[in-house]
């Protein structure tokens, strides 16, 4: 214990994962833990998801399932319906994740509140850990070191740069500078990010041809209001072959539609299973997994509010949105505008493609080792931590414990969130993160 006998932790990373943590371990009144949350842009609870300021940026998860606690299902509900935020569809409402951030706000502040002189905020960012053999040191960019029984990675999401050496741009960024509204522009990717980016040129009233290049050519599917299928655990086949896996799910998905029901009611009745199905398979299925069936799952998986959904494929009937199955190969500037190569999919022949700009919407970075935050770089290189098996991630034990490169598991450093992918993978959204911190709080406060 650093602070006279008081158990503390330290939490890098402000955004979702971080604030639900630091929410878990306040809400224990028989506990003292002092907990200090570091966030260096100094807003908390918004991160890459929450931060977007468009009120159509919507979150992709009902209301009925965005609560910051799993045992108080109700919690967000009764919030926003203290906002009296309008919901003729009652608790089934997909809200704005500016919102939904300004919520997790709140849940940090009454947490603060609640529990008086416990938590600590600082707006600075944490460039490396040390650790000790009793405790932990989070170095900070100024010079400050903070020593703490804990420290918690909770760093969330990572974009990765936009390709194309700075020709192609992100939305929103300063690069992202005024169009011609009748510009064709292309945008590469076909997942929710590029929903985003159409989004927000809908809203500015973007009238010129749209081309979304990705190697697949799949849109994610709308959401509907049916209930998750029953499944019964004896009946998942854990730890077999890919192939023999998606038979057994194609055939419970074609039996539950000819009993009238919807495959979304399979998807969501498989999600409490979903992170030991993962964890059940060898790390061949994995590979296999990740190149071949998550393209596929993430279209069913994560899904877009019925409302967007609709209008996409309305601007897609209509012409303007265009979709199209690719291989991107590069770009360069050309005249005024941006020129494009891509390789249609089942084709040799490569085509050039000429648009006003480019907008990245590949998603976040998949490889750790990539990674462009100072503490995780810091992390590998010195060997505190490393990659999982498949890069996608840093290594941790089954309760989060950062693993070393030498194999050892670390007793004073964790890791939530979307950085211990590798291990659980079914691990972006709130009602898994919830978990999750829940878990970890549990055996930090129980020491």
């Amino acid at each position: 214990m650093t602070d006279q006998g008081r158990p503390s932790v330290t939490i890098i990373g402000g955004g979702a994962s971080g604030v639900l943590l630091a929410a878990h371990l306040l809400r224990d009144p028989a506990s003292d833990i002092a907990v200090t949350l570091l966030e260096r842009r100094g807003e908390f609870g918004q991160g890459v998801a929450y931060s977007a300021s468009q009120r159509d940026h919507k979150v992709n998860v009902p209301a009925r399932g965005m609560s910051a606690f799993a045992d108080d299902p109700d919690h967000f509900w009764r919030w926003l319906q203290a906002q009296n935020y309008p919901s003729p569809t009652g608790s089934w409402v997909f809200v704005p994740r500016r919102l939904y951030g300004t919520y997790l706000e709140h849940v940090l502040g009454e947490a603060a509140r609640l529990r008086p002189g416990r938590l600590t905020v600082q707006a600075e960012e944490a460039v490396a850990v040390r650790q000790g053999a009793t405790d932990v040191e989070t170095v900070l960019a100024n010079g400050t070191i903070i020593a703490s029984d804990h420290a918690v990675l909770a760093v969330g999401h990572e974009t990765q740069p936009a390709r194309g050496r700075g020709i192609a741009v992100r939305i929103g960024s300063p690069e992202d500078t005024p169009l011609d509204p009748d510009a064709p522009v292309m945008i590469l990717g076909s997942g929710l990010s590029m929903v985003d980016t159409w989004l927000s040129l809908a809203q500015i009233e973007h009238r010129g041809p749209i081309l979304v290049v990705s190697r697949n050519g799949f849109l994610p599917k709308g959401h509907r209001d049916v209930p998750a299928l029953p499944i019964d655990e004896a009946e998942v086949p854990f730890g077999t072959s890919l192939p023999h896996f998606l038979t057994w799910f194609r055939a419970l998905v074609a039996d539950t539609e000819a009993q009238g029901s919807d495959w979304r009611s399979v998807i969501d009745g498989l999600r409490p299973f979903n992170q030991r199905i993962w964890q059940s398979w060898t790390e061949h299925t994995k590979r296999q997994a990740l190149r071949h069936l998550r393209p596929w799952w993430n279209i069913h998986r994560h899904r877009l509010p019925p409302e967007q959904h609709e209008r996409l494929s309305a601007a897609i009937a209509g012409g303007q949105v265009q979709l199209i199955a690719a291989e991107f190969v590069g770009i360069e500037r050309h005249g005024a505008g941006v020129r494009a190569t891509i390789r249609p999919r089942g084709q040799q022949d490569r085509q050039a493609l000429d648009v006003a700009r480019v907008y990245d919407c590949g998603g976040v970075t998949v490889d750790v080792e990539t990674s462009s935050n100072p503490i995780i770089r810091d992390l590998i290189a010195n060997g505190t931590g490393r990659p999982d098996p498949l890069h996608i991630g840093l290594d941790v034990d089954e309760n989060c414990c950062v693993i070393t490169a030498a194999g050892a598991t670390s007793s004073h450093l964790l890791a939530v969130g979307p950085l211990t992918r590798g291990r659980f993978f079914e691990i972006e959204a709130v009602p898994d993160i919830r978990k999750q911190c829940a878990d970890i709080a549990r055996r930090l406060l129980e020491g």
